[in-house]
């Protein structure tokens, strides 16, 4: 399998956006997002990557995008996010916000998620970002959606040298799958010194 992995900022970034919401519809159906996604709600989620200091890290098969990582200042999420960050001595303006990873299936476990990492984590720290934080869902262990085969992310996260902020969450809503309405869920935000 060969995979390119290229960084796309400017109006590469912009041209990638749909590529982008298609992926995040198609990959968090899966546990634990279980995200019943839309275009109009992706159109509205996406605007804040059309930042100058945001950046997509896209897997390349050929001419198609199968993979993607999104990242931008923390800055640019203050609205969303900001409020979790309220009693930490971080600046906003000095963190990096690696948002989603999202990959189909048939092209996990070839180290592409490291590769998403390492290039959000370069072009925060080329921006003068001092900390790079991400954030993941908290659902119930003995939610009836969750697959027995579930592995969580939180071993490969620990050796890339993030840590859970023990109170920093925020709540962001989104619809399920099933649901007639969004709820919100609680995330749970990791970081990491650059």
């Amino acid at each position: 399998m060969s995979v390119a992995v290229r960084v796309l900022t400017g109006d590469a970034l912009a041209e990638a956006l749909p590529d982008v919401a298609r992926l995040r519809i198609d990959v968090f159906r899966d546990w634990p997002y279980l995200y019943d996604g839309d275009a109009d709600y992706e159109r509205d989620y996406l605007r804040a990557y059309q930042s100058p200091g945001a950046v997509v890290v896209a897997a390349m098969d050929g001419d198609r995008i199968v993979g993607a990582a999104t990242g931008a200042p923390m800055s640019d999420h203050a609205a969303d996010f900001g409020a979790a960050f309220a009693d930490r001595p971080e600046p906003l303006s000095d963190i990096f916000y690696c948002a989603e990873s999202v990959l189909l299936r048939a092209y996990r476990g070839h180290g592409l998620g490291h590769a998403f990492f390492d290039a959000r984590e370069d072009h925060a720290r080329a921006l003068g970002a001092r900390w790079s934080a991400f954030c993941s869902v908290i659902r119930p262990a003995d939610h009836p959606m969750r697959p027995a085969e579930y592995w969580p992310l939180d071993a490969f996260w620990r050796k890339r040298g993030y840590a859970p902020l023990p109170g920093v969450v925020a709540q962001f809503a989104w619809k399920d799958l099933g649901m007639a309405t969004e709820t919100e869920k609680t995330l749970q935000f990791w970081m990491k010194p650059l």
